[in-house]
This record gives structure tokens, sequence and C-alpha cells, in this order.
């Protein structure tokens, strides 16, 4: 138990009858939670730091001021890059219909994060009239119309795209071609490229791109400079990386950090 006598074990947190829970938990830069799954859904919410969720199904990046939502079973891991404020709501299966089927990355709102730090100091154990119900039934509202981000890597599962997927998350400034690649895995360059269609629903080159853009959003969050973030995901200039992020996300990096840790540009 915390401090304040909040239980900070899932597993005895989901115990506990009432639909919603909430847990704060802190983290040292560089903890890692091993493989697991919960029988409840997941809002697992970043107030500071960042951190990398991974299933069988892909990676999810999740920086400051947004969430990853899980759903009951999905078997999961999770990295962070500097210290992590962590923030969880646990949802029973039977807490409201329509909740989200898939994992997904999710941009909180101002409201929202009012709410869950708030659902994060009241009683865990609460009666179904007293105010933190209600508190819980609003944050299901907020659940219920979360706008996604584009936050996600989806992973392959042909040995030879596996091969050239992993090579691209360990150093995504790799400058291969799909060409290059096709002789080391010895498969023509046409097969490659339809495997990755069918298997990630993305282009080999998209699929680069986000590969790159998420290490990115790994390194910015933590702190690292633009111009050295360019270099080290593969751009050759940091107005070539910035008219990407900008085109994935809207926004530039700086602005996109702008509710959290900023990232330094230099």
């Amino acid at each position: 138990m915390s401090e304040t006598g909040h239980i900070t074990e899932p597993a005895l947190l989901e115990r506990l009858p009432q639909p919603v829970l909430a847990m704060a938990k802190n983290f040292p830069d560089g903890s890692a939670i091993a493989p697991h799954s919960h029988r409840s859904a997941q809002l697992v919410y970043a107030s500071e730091g960042v951190m990398t969720l991974n299933t069988a199904g892909g990676a999810f990046v999740v920086p400051p001021q947004r969430a990853v939502w899980v759903p009951p079973g999905v078997e999961h891991s999770i990295t962070m890059r500097g210290p992590l404020a962590m923030r969880t709501l646990y949802v029973k299966p039977d807490a409201r219909r329509g909740l989200p089927a898939d994992c997904r990355v999710v941009a909180v709102s101002p409201l929202l994060r009012e709410l869950i730090l708030a659902a994060t100091s009241h009683p865990q154990a609460y009666a179904p009239d007293e105010p933190t119900a209600r508190l819980m039934a609003v944050i299901l509202d907020q659940i219920e119309i979360l706008p996604v981000a584009p936050l996600y890597l989806p992973m392959p599962r042909d040995s030879r795209i596996v091969r050239i997927a992993g090579a691209l998350q360990a150093d995504p400034s790799d400058p291969n071609s799909l060409a290059d690649w096709a002789r080391q895995v010895g498969a023509s360059q046409r097969t490659l490229a339809r495997l990755f269609v069918q298997e990630t629903g993305m282009s080999f080159g998209a699929w680069r791109q986000q590969a790159r853009l998420l290490r990115s959003l790994e390194l910015l969050a933590g702190g690292g400079a633009v111009t050295a973030t360019a270099l080290d995901v593969g751009y050759e200039s940091p107005s070539a990386f910035v008219a990407m992020f900008r085109r994935a996300l809207g926004v530039s990096p700086r602005r996109y950090f702008s509710g959290g840790r900023k990232a330094r540009q230099r």
C-alpha cells in the first residue's frame, strides 16, 4: 500500500468490487513491467514521462498527457523512459457498454486529466451512492469519446518481415532500401512489399516512417533536442524531420510537447 493507504498492487486492487478503480504509482527512469494481463480494462495515463506499451500486435508510445487504453485480457509489457508518473484506471468489463475493444493511444483532455488525478486521491472502496461513484461515471463518459492518437506501430508475423522490423526498431536511422533488405533476407522486393501491406496495413516506407516517428517521441519526451533526435532517427536535417512530424501529428515537436516536458530545440 501507499503512504495514503491506497492499494498499489494491481492484483489486490482488482479484487475490489467497484466498477472503476484508480491507482497512482511512480517509476524511476528505465523501469520495466514484464508481460502480464488483467481481468479489467485499463486506461494507463502518463502525467509525466513517456512509456512504451508492447503487445503481440504492436507497440504503443505514450508521451506525457496521453494515455493508452488496454482491453481486458490483453497481454502487454511496459517500459519507461525518464521518471514516470503513472495514473491507472481499472475498468471492470461490465462497467459500461461501448468502451473500446482494441488497444489504442488516446489524447487526454484537460477535463479528463483533472478527473483522473482527482480519482487517484479518492477512496478506492466506495459505495454506489457516494461522490466517488459519480466521479467514476463521468470518467467513463469521457473515455467513450476519447480521440485516438496515431502512435501505434503494428508488428508483422512473417519471419522475413519480423527480421526487418526488428532491425529498424533497433536502429530507425538504418538507410537500407527494400531492395537492400530483399537481398539480405532472401526474398524478392515485390514479395516483401506485399507482405508489409498484408501484415501491417502499411507500405515499407510508411512503416519505417512510423517507426522513426515513435522513436522520436520517446527521445523528445525524454528531453532530447530536436536536432539530435532528427539525426538519431535517420533524417538528414532538422527541417525535414520537423516537416514529417508536422504532417503526422499536425504540429511541430515543440508544440506537441507544450503540455508536458518540452523538447529542446537547438
